[in-house]
């Protein structure tokens, strides 16, 4: 299991003394425990679901409006032009 830990870390670029990675071993352990206890539930006949109540997300209306705001949010901007933001450049 310490080779778990290890390549986990190293994965998520996580660095762990050995020491963390021996109080991280049993509860790495424990957690794949859990998840042995799930994969053994029957889910036959059970539709995937990704929220646990059937509810829709309220939408508003869809409606086109001609309201050109530009100007006004580019006030805050450093600095633009032509109607564009104007930012450092990042790449050579």
């Amino acid at each position: 299991m310490d080779i778990d830990v290890k390549k986990i870390a190293n994965l998520s670029r996580i660095r762990l003394t050995q020491s963390e990675a021996d109080t991280l071993a049993p509860q790495l352990s424990s957690i794949m425990g859990y998840i042995d206890q799930l994969s053994e539930v029957n889910t036959d006949g059970v539709p995937p679901t990704a929220h646990p109540h059937d509810v829709a997300m309220p939408q508003r209306a869809d409606i086109a409006t001609n309201s050109n705001r530009r100007d006004a949010l580019q006030q805050a901007a450093p600095k633009t032009e032509a109607g564009l933001y104007v930012v450092p450049k990042v790449l050579e």
